[in-house]
């Protein structure tokens, strides 16, 4: 049986917060330029999950990946509430791929000048710092019986939705598989511990009228908005029957600042490097080999900061900012609406603003975990810091200058180069484990001038002009 076949209808996505377990067919401070950027498209099966949090109220968007007949998706998510059929929305997957890319960590090039220019320019300038039916999903007497509660029933856009309780972990789970959820096995004891917290079940199928009314080719994100003094991500249920480890990306928009993990290690990727000039071709393989180089010598068990930033800017711009219409699609529920004021504290997802110009009081955070169940045998629990410190994933080509100019300066960075290409080789490795050898054999050709002003002339006789 296909491994896709054995993920039909569990939820949580396989990959991050939630198992879609179905049958799947499967700026002017800035000097340099945005060449490529790392979204999430460059890691398989990669799940995304939008986090909007200010002081208890959450709105949490789930992005499907989910591929396949409708008929086969099905959802199912711890939550802390019930949920109000005001609190569930169906969301729109260009938005968040729009928060992905200006998110994505990137890479920039510059290209060196004329030394003799730039020393002549240095020395005029000042220097300035840097700136479902529920018959459908089954009976509720039957539910009942077996001590599970349906607390409540929608349906919204494509999706039915029930919420349930439960008793005991083995009545939930016989009533998941009474209803034609395949439940693997270790699920009992994972679904149990959320039951022991007091968790409630969102569960979401396809409404096949409803999709085929929409037009819609693929599934919309779901979105719930609720109150909680729990700030978390309940990955486990993810790991019962994955057959390696899975990646999730989790972009958390606060008013305060950054968002970091506290039960685990929230580490940030290593930025500002610069790197050899061939990596420009394939941006890519170097951003996932370093990945996993940072991941192993963590040990796999730490949260990556890729990203975090005032929403109301960015430098350099892999995309841009997003528009206050944008972000209440999201859940930023403080942004400036129609009529003003927030929603009520039932956590309604009110109705989106015509776009405004100007700052927007939102900080985005971006985290990026590769995951098990060994090495993350607990639920992502979250608290929001007030560091508003910039953070960017950034990686930095240095094309050379290769002018025939003539000057002390020409000549002093005709002598440094080869050794700056040697800094850069050295990097790439330590960064992405490569072997140093490999990268070497790729790196530019220097022009003669370059080479033949290598070794170093001994500095008495530059002085006297002997050299």
């Amino acid at each position: 049986m296909p491994r896709n076949a054995l993920f039909r209808m569990l939820g949580l996505a396989a990959a991050a917060l939630w198992l879609s377990l179905a049958m799947a067919a499967s700026s002017s401070a800035f000097c340099g330029f945005y060449v490529a950027k790392a979204d999430t498209k460059i890691f398989n099966e990669a799940s995304q999950v939008v986090l909007v949090r200010d002081e208890d109220r959450t709105v949490l968007t789930m992005v499907n990946d989910f591929r396949g007949e409708p008929s086969e998706f099905a959802l199912v998510v711890p939550v802390p509430t019930v949920l109000e059929e005001g609190q569930i929305h169906v969301g729109d997957k260009a938005v968040v791929d729009h928060l992905d890319a200006y998110t994505s960590p990137r890479l920039v090039e510059y290209f060196d000048e004329d030394p003799c220019r730039r020393d002549e320019y240095m020395r005029r300038q000042r220097v300035f710092p840097e700136a479902a039916a529920a018959d459908g999903l089954g009976g509720a007497a039957r539910a009942k019986a077996l001590g599970v509660t349906i607390e409540a029933t929608y349906t919204v856009g494509e999706y039915d939705i029930l919420i349930l309780s439960a008793t005991q972990s083995a009545g939930l789970e016989t009533w998941l598989r009474e209803n034609d959820y395949r439940i693997p096995d270790g699920a009992s004891a994972v679904l149990g511990s959320y039951l022991k917290q007091g968790m409630k079940f969102f569960v979401a199928r396809v409404n096949l009228e409803e999709h085929g009314k929409l037009g819609f080719q693929t599934l919309r994100p779901l979105q719930i908005a609720f109150e909680s003094p729990k700030f978390m991500l309940p990955i486990r249920l993810g790991t019962v029957n994955a057959d390696g480890p899975q990646e999730l990306f989790v972009y958390a928009l606060t008013r305060t600042g950054r968002v970091e993990t506290t039960n685990y290690r929230t580490v940030k990727l290593p930025t500002g490097t610069e790197i050899p000039t061939f990596v420009k071709d394939d941006f890519a393989t170097f951003y996932r080999a370093m990945f996993d180089e940072q991941t192993r010598r963590e040990r796999g068990a730490a949260v990556f900061l890729e990203y975090a930033w005032d929403m109301g800017w960015c430098d350099p711009c892999a995309a841009d900012p997003l528009t206050p219409a944008e972000l209440r699609q999201l859940g930023v529920f403080w942004v400036d609406a129609p009529g003003g004021g927030e929603p009520g504290k039932g956590g309604r997802i009110a109705p989106m603003p015509v776009p405004m110009p100007g700052p927007v009081d939102v900080f985005v955070t971006r985290l990026h975990v590769r995951y098990d169940r060994d090495r993350f045998p607990e639920d992502l629990v979250f608290q929001t810091t007030g560091d508003r410190t910039n953070f960017q994933g950034r990686y930095v080509l240095r094309h050379a200058w290769t002018g025939d100019a003539e000057c002390e300066a020409a000549t002093a960075y005709r002598r440094e180069l080869p050794k700056r290409l040697e800094r850069e080789a050295q990097a790439l490795a330590n960064l992405t484990g490569w072997e140093i050898d490999d990268i070497r054999r790729k790196l530019p050709e220097l022009p003669d001038a370059s080479r033949a002003a290598d070794p170093e002339v001994p500095w008495w006789q530059r002085l006297w002009g002997e050299g």
